[in-house]
């Protein structure tokens, strides 16, 4: 009986993955009730596919303390989607929804995996949704933020130099600093303050001498990242400066001076590191090294490969034989259990998420806001490229984590800030255009006099808006 549950589980965790995901794109053209309906059916998909896989974890793991922690998770990704509406009505409720559904996805195969590590990881992540929840507001009522671009740059920097010089080495990088008996990355943390620095230097970059200081003040970051052979945020950091550059000046031939740049330092990097010489005889061919380097990408494989389009259901495949499979592996892990149209979803998941927050800033009048707002949707989405891409074997591993899929308390805390700053950018949009409504009203449209339409009031037309003669001037 048990057998049969984990079979028919498999395929009903697909079609209910199918339908949130195919809401995540409807929902771009829906307006109004309808979008406000099709919000919640998410919330219900979202709690059947959470409900659906602790069941069967628990048919296999038979402990008790996973009941609980299942109602502590309901209770959890309940408050989270009420709190945010509710303080935020105006929030993108998409962007809610998909972050709840990504981390319902994280707390299944987590627990999956490692009991302990899931326990672990929702208390960071409830953790961080507290300081989430106030961060929107901060980004709408703090104009001061947009005058600090200088304190960005000295913060990130000296943040990525502290880590240079304490950091102990681990997978041939520095990454992590202890302090307090607690572990944390702050290259997680610096990404958000870089694009913040890096909105600031270039909203004032109005010649090539200030798009000169913007270059250095990146190249500063991105060195210090080589140096400590933390190659992948360095990857990040990179594509995303060389995009909000482009967005910014809206000159091609600095993107691609910046592609060229960037391929001779790929280049440099291969002979100076041996680190990344390994990393990339692995990818050319794992099977060479199976007993070393390449054993980790080797068993990516064989999971995504025996997992195919339908999965082998929860505990039926073997993806704890991927070393770190937790951080760097989860979505072969992911692959191999849930399958690969399963994994096809998450992908469109956070596809949707990217969509959403380009929209945003598309959208938004203030080019400082609207750098940020590129600026952290391209930190989300290369990161998101280069995990996949790397679990793959279609680029080399970069070493970086799934965006709240994957273990890892900093990559979570700073990625649920990062989604409330969106938020807040969210909010500050309508905020302009309700302003842009209201300075609307009133407005002359003019009149029709002897079957012509006039552009312009008679003589003597006294504006009601403006409570004076009328000024075509005070429109502009």
């Amino acid at each position: 009986m048990v057998s049969l549950i984990i079979e028919v589980s498999k395929y009903l965790l697909i079609l209910l993955a199918a339908i949130y995901t195919m809401q995540s794109y409807v929902a771009f053209r829906k307006r109004g009730e309808a979008q406000e309906f099709l919000f919640l059916r998410q919330n219900v998909l979202m709690f059947a596919i959470h409900f659906v896989a602790f069941m069967v974890l628990y048919l296999q793991m038979e402990e008790s303390q996973l009941l609980y922690f299942y109602g502590a998770q309901v209770i959890y990704l309940a408050a989270t989607l009420v709190l945010f509406r509710n303080l935020y009505p105006r929030a993108s409720k998409l962007i809610i929804n998909n972050m709840c559904m990504l981390s319902s996805i994280s707390f299944i195969m987590l627990t999956r995996l490692s009991l302990d590590q899931s326990i672990k990881q929702f208390k960071i992540l409830a953790a961080a949704t507290v300081i989430a929840l106030f961060v929107p507001v901060i980004i709408r009522k703090m104009h001061i933020l947009k005058k600090l671009t200088w304190a960005y740059v000295v913060l990130g920097i000296g943040m990525l130099g502290v880590v240079l010089v304490l950091a102990q080495t681990t997978g041939g990088a520095k990454l992590s600093i202890s302090l307090g008996g607690f572990s944390f990355q702050p290259s997680e943390f610096v990404k958000i303050i870089f694009v913040f620095a890096v909105a600031g230097l270039l909203t004032a970059a109005k010649d090539f001498k200030h798009v000169v200081i913007a270059t250095a003040v990146a190249a500063v970051h991105v060195l210090i990242l080589v140096v400590s052979t933390d190659l992948g945020s360095a990857l990040i950091f990179f594509v995303t400066y060389l995009i909000m550059l482009y967005v910014s000046t809206r000159k091609l031939w600095y993107l691609g001076a910046g592609a060229g740049a960037g391929s001779v330092a790929a280049v440099a990097a291969y002979f100076l590191f041996g680190h990344v010489k390994t990393r990339v005889a692995v990818w050319r061919d794992p099977f060479a090294s199976y007993e070393g380097g390449g054993y980790q990408i080797a068993q990516s494989l064989f999971a995504i490969g025996a997992g195919g389009w339908f999965g082998t259901g929860l505990f039926q495949g073997s993806p704890e034989s991927i070393p770190i499979v937790e951080q760097d592996f989860m979505f072969a892990a992911v692959t191999e259990e849930l399958g690969g149209i399963f994994s096809l979803c998450l992908i469109l998941i956070c596809m949707s998420c990217f969509i959403m927050i380009v929209n945003i800033a598309m959208r938004l009048t203030d080019e400082y806001y609207r750098l940020v707002a590129l600026g952290l949707g391209c930190m989300y989405a290369v990161q998101v490229f280069l995990t996949i891409g790397g679990a793959m074997k279609f680029i080399p591993m970069t070493g970086v984590t799934l965006p709240l899929v994957s273990y890892g308390g900093s990559s979570v805390v700073s990625t649920m800030v990062m989604f409330a700053i969106i938020q807040g950018l969210y909010i500050l949009r309508e905020d302009e255009e309700d302003r842009f409504e209201e300075d609307q009203e009133g407005y002359y449209d003019g009149y029709y006099e002897d079957g012509y339409y006039q552009d312009y009031p008679p003589e003597g037309y006294e504006d009601e808006y403006y409570g004076g003669p009328y000024d075509p001037y005070k429109r502009q």
